[in-house]
């Protein structure tokens, strides 16, 4: 349980957001496919991070902390391993981390190995069909529970190129498909229309991987060796959203983000802030392949409502609860359309979004696929209330933010499960609090 308590003084202070998750994962995963020693700098401590870090670990990859988890070192021999692993059943536990299910799931059938998949309470309600259906279509056998886990991976893709054309704006289903033909020595040839987050294409060729991108068009050749290398983890652009919002709205506020990813496949929360407004500048510099900026945020006196459509949200999906709550202090109706994923996250954030943001008196409609939110509406309860973040991360730090701007007492209950992506959410909003 936490206390939050209107800021009346301001937001202040510099702090360097947790590493990219997204980034993190894809690493570790490549550094079992490649041959060699892999080092990681200051991948993302996290709960769902060390359930894909735990799993590599069962595969056979050695891996190797200094004392402050910033380097990890991870010795693989390669795919070749995996393919030829004992044919036992491997039964793994991802917790919350349906990064680490998705990708996996694809790295396991393109392998072979067979395996047992489940997860936490929370992770066996979402749908797996999406993964399923592809590596199933290329031959793989995979036994679930109607679309859910557990899953049980029995036998492995024999298709000779796996073709796809990714039917949702989903980047894990696409890292499914690119991570079995790596795994498989397969070729591969995607058609991503939506333009889902690029983080694996980034990084492939810094472990020797060839990769074609040509417009929406991704092409593998087969039978690629990977080999071990260095990969540099910028900061997440997700856990940075929470402070863009929150130097926004909080009077007297200026807060500095440093080495924060921008990648344009993920960043579009920041298209959506400028042009609602937000007072953002930006210093450019790049991590590898990946660009980044130290962002500065002060507060914004008015921001105006905005339309997010379909063809924005596959950028922003991760934030868009955030960027409810920016939405509901902008002058104007702003329209979220073509984000009926998020009915299938950690939790159905359409309508948790609206339920715990109405309790503070915020006018916001939930729609099919995303919502209708009418503001400026202030923020304000007449006696204690208790917001509950329904073990959802992303709900309950966006919800500790509304406790910020909010005239009067908020208890937020649930708290814990902020370390599935962001441990220290807490401490460093304690420390930007003047």
């Amino acid at each position: 349980m936490q206390e939050i308590r209107q800021n009346t003084t301001g937001l202040a202070g510099t702090i360097c957001v947790p590493s990219d998750k997204s980034i993190s994962h894809r690493a570790l995963i490549l550094a079992l496919l490649a041959k060699g020693t892999t080092t990681i700098n200051h991948r993302l401590i996290s709960a769902d991070v060390t359930a894909t870090m735990t799993a590599i670990q069962k595969l056979g990859a050695n891996v190797i902390e200094n004392d402050d988890h910033t380097i990890t070192k991870v010795v693989s021999e390669g795919r070749t391993m995996l393919i030829n692993k004992s044919q036992a059943l491997v039964a793994f536990d991802f917790a919350n981390s349906g990064t680490t299910t998705r990708l996996l799931t694809g790295v396991l059938a393109g392998t072979g190995i067979k395996a047992k998949i489940t997860g936490d309470t929370s992770l066996s309600t979402r749908p797996m069909q999406r993964v399923i259906k592809p590596l199933t279509t290329f031959g793989a056998q995979i036994d679930s529970n109607n679309n859910h886990l557990p899953l049980i991976i029995n036998t492995p893709i024999t298709a000779d190129k796996l073709l796809f054309e990714l039917p949702l704006g989903s980047a894990q289903v696409k890292n499914a498909v690119l991570l079995a033909g790596l795994a498989s020595g397969k070729a591969v040839e995607i058609s991503d229309k939506f333009k889902t987050r690029d983080h694996t294409e980034r990084m492939l060729p810094a472990f020797g991987g060839e990769i074609t991108i040509n417009d929406d068009r991704i092409t593998l050749p087969a039978d690629q060796n990977l080999v071990g290398t260095t990969v540099d983890v910028p900061g997440d652009i997700s856990a940075a959203a929470f402070w863009l919002v929150a130097a926004s709205l909080v009077d007297n506020s200026e807060v500095t983000l440093t080495s924060v990813n921008v990648n344009p496949t993920r960043a579009g929360i920041l298209a959506v802030l400028e042009r609602m407004g937000a007072n953002l500048s930006f210093k450019i510099s790049a991590i590898g392949k990946e660009p980044v900026a130290d962002i500065t945020v002060k507060t914004t006196k008015h921001l105006q409502a905005t339309t997010i459509s379909a063809q924005e949200v596959p950028s922003l999906i991760d934030e868009l609860p955030i960027i409810v709550l920016a939405a509901t202090q902008a002058t104007g109706t702003t329209i979220i359309t073509g984000a009926s994923e998020l009915r299938v996250k950690e939790s159905n954030r359409i309508d948790l979004v609206t339920t715990e943001l109405t309790k503070l008196g915020a006018d916001i409609t939930a729609t099919t696929d995303g919502f209708i939110i009418k503001g400026p509406t202030k923020l304000q309860v007449n006696e204690p209330v208790t917001l509950n973040g329904h073990g959802d991360h992303r709900l309950t730090m966006m919800l500790a933010i509304a406790g910020l701007i909010n005239k009067g007492v908020v208890t937020l209950a649930d708290t814990d499960n902020v370390a599935v992506s962001y441990p220290t959410f807490f401490q460093d909003l304690r420390r930007l609090t003047k």
